[in-house]
């Protein structure tokens, strides 16, 4: 069997829905086997799938605004917009959480959980899961744990594989929230192999996505993911294909980097939320018109 033969994952305890396909398309179009799941033991939240079923606002969620508020100041109204759209019927598929151990495609997986040492908003995994994935694993995929750093990233022979949603020559950090924020009709979806530096790693997939009819920052990030469904398996592909090698990008050819404080301001977070709006008005503008209208419509393509 061609290397890498042998897939881990790290994760929360659950998996966003995009994350599961991006996985059962990597057992479609690859015979790679992932023999280990390492969950965050950091994470507490555990009823995962209760994010899904949402219909309503509930004490809880106005006590998690406060909290919110206190951190993310102005962005925390963008995450109430996003909560409040759901409420109103945008189910936002892609991100519904499904517990680890319960995805059927990772079922014959060993699962073990481990809590990170972190130091200044980076993780280290404990030396046994870093063995661990060594001895069983070829290649590691980074669905969770944020930032790692440490004997991780060397230990499997292909490294630690991650997503980056957006092109690292251009938005690194925050990725869509400052795309959707300046109006970009196009847009990139990394897959990298992390080193020690934020968004900075080598590239073994990369594709664009357009960015055209997308009314909300929501949207954006469903394009993205949509994307990074194909990159995965298209990544470990090209990582067995010995004429594939993984670009390096040099420093002064990364881009800027976007760091969170800068959506915490008022006037980013006021015009991703005007934004916000807007797009949902003309989305809804849109669906209602007549057949009729939408035939004698121009075409953007025409334009």
């Amino acid at each position: 069997m061609t290397k890498p033969a042998t897939v881990g994952i790290l994760t929360e305890p659950y998996l966003y829905e995009w994350q599961v396909h991006a996985i059962e398309r990597l057992q479609e179009e690859t015979d790679v086997e992932i023999p280990l799941v390492v969950h965050n033991g950091d994470t507490t939240e555990y009823e995962a799938e209760s994010w899904n079923q949402k219909k309503r606002v509930g004490l809880d969620d106005i006590v998690q605004f406060f909290d919110l508020l206190r951190e993310e100041r102005a962005w925390t109204f963008i995450l109430a917009e996003r909560s409040i759209g759901r409420l109103l019927g945008d189910e936002q598929r892609l991100w519904h959480r499904h517990t680890a151990e319960r995805i059927d495609c990772l079922a014959d997986a060993a699962h073990v959980s481990c809590e990170p040492q972190t130091e200044n908003g980076w993780n280290e995994l404990p030396d046994e899961i870093v063995d661990r994935l060594a001895a069983e694993c070829d290649v590691v995929v980074r669905f969770g744990f944020g930032l790692i750093r440490g004997a991780v990233l060397t230990a499997p022979e292909y490294g630690v594989l991650s997503f980056h949603p957006a092109d690292i020559r251009n938005y690194r950090g925050m990725g869509p929230p400052p795309i959707f924020h300046d109006g970009r009709t196009q847009a990139g979806s990394t897959l990298q192999r992390v080193n020690e530096s934020i968004d900075g790693g080598e590239i073994v997939a990369y594709d664009d996505v357009s960015l055209q009819d997308c009314h909300t920052l929501w949207d954006v990030f469903d394009r993205i993911a949509l994307k990074q469904i194909e990159l995965l398996a298209d990544g470990i592909s090209n990582l067995r294909d010995p004429t594939v090698d993984p670009e390096s990008v040099p420093d002064d050819q990364l881009g800027e980097m976007y760091y969170r404080d800068r959506r915490r301001t008022l006037a980013f977070s006021g015009r991703v939320l005007a934004k916000n709006v807007a797009g949902r008005i003309r989305r809804r503008f849109e669906r209602n018109r007549s057949p009729e209208e939408q035939i004698d419509r121009p075409s953007k393509s025409s334009n």
